[in-house]
């Protein structure tokens, strides 16, 4: 199937209505591109498990139009994430709540909780509320990537991981670059299951509580297993010092094993022959170019890559899980 440019004519009524027919549609979010599947169609759910490879238990986030949505979804909307809803939807937030128990169970890996969330992509935005005309509620979507591989921050990233077999919508270079900030609302307290764009800050303001800490009853969450989101090559992540360090020896003489090296480094400088990409100081722009440029340096033929650890302050925090996350897959 075809890569569909988002702004042609006809393009979301097509995508809206292969999901109406349960078939696999990936569209770009704020955050990154999902591969999607209406949610309240468990057979077509299935669908995205079988092309990434992913474990069936392992829960997908629902992507609905706006918080009135959520009710087909959800048995019950506690009020603190009504209050998130309210400050931060449309946007890269997903709140985990109690499921409805006649819909979703696939979407949820078969758990009593369910993900929500309202992107607000204008592309997402467009294909869900065109896909709401044709009966569906809600579209379960994942990165639309190979299970623990590099999400897709363009569409022809998606192209890249799946081929002509799938319908994607080309709606351009995703705006933040890593997922969803996940918060677990279904345990009368909220809890921060996976980092985002959004600080613990901003999030505990608009929840009027402090976040507490993941326990071992929280809900399973999408992107929150200790490997994920990593390149072909193997990534290891050094402080600004064990990087210089490791450069040093390599250009007295060390080798790395015959494997071909590249650096990502924010302060760290690299001698010439090196593949080198510069990490921005800004976190945002971080997290924005991040997985892109590790898809870069995987095509490029890299078969270790050296990253300089993020700064560790609130902003980063997002950026920081991702790269640990590579790291130890």
């Amino acid at each position: 199937m075809p890569v569909l440019d988002a702004q042609a004519t006809e393009a979301i009524a097509r995508a809206a209505q292969a999901l109406a027919d349960g078939e696999l549609v990936a569209f770009p979010t704020e955050t990154v591109y999902g591969l999607g599947a209406r949610a309240d169609d468990d057979a077509a759910v299935a669908r995205i498990f079988e092309a990434k490879g992913r474990p069936a238990d392992h829960p997908l986030i629902v992507h609905i139009s706006d918080a009135a949505a959520a009710q087909r979804f959800a048995s019950d909307i506690p009020a603190v994430a009504q209050r998130l809803m309210q400050a931060f939807w449309p946007g890269p937030l997903t709140v985990i709540v109690p499921r409805a128990a006649d819909v979703g169970a696939a979407a949820a890996g078969g758990q009593g909780t369910i993900g929500l969330r309202c992107p607000a992509h204008p592309v997402a935005h467009a294909l869900l509320a065109a896909a709401a005309q044709r009966g569906v509620t809600g579209v379960a979507a994942p990165s639309a990537n190979r299970f623990g591989r590099i999400s897709p921050t363009r569409a022809e990233h998606v192209a890249a991981e799946f081929g002509d077999a799938l319908l994607v919508l080309d709606g351009g270079a995703c705006r933040v670059g890593i997922e969803s900030s996940i918060v677990d609302c279904s345990r009368g307290r909220a809890v921060l299951l996976r980092p985002g764009s959004l600080t613990r800050a901003q999030i505990e303001a608009a929840a009027h509580e402090p976040l507490a800490e993941r326990d071992e009853a929280a809900p399973r969450a999408s992107g929150t297993l200790q490997a994920h989101y990593a390149p072909s090559a193997k990534l290891r992540l050094m402080s600004a010092g064990l990087l210089r360090q490791a450069l040093e020896l390599l250009t007295q003489g060390g080798n790395t094993g015959g494997l071909k090296l590249a650096v990502y480094s924010r302060s760290v400088s690299v001698p010439r022959g090196i593949g080198h990409r510069v990490m921005p100081g800004d976190a945002a722009q971080a997290a924005h170019e991040l997985f892109s440029v590790l898809r870069e340096l995987d095509d490029e033929g890299a078969q270790l890559i050296w990253v300089e650890q993020p700064p560790d302050t609130p902003d980063w925090e997002g950026v920081r899980d991702r790269l640990q996350r590579a790291a130890a897959a």
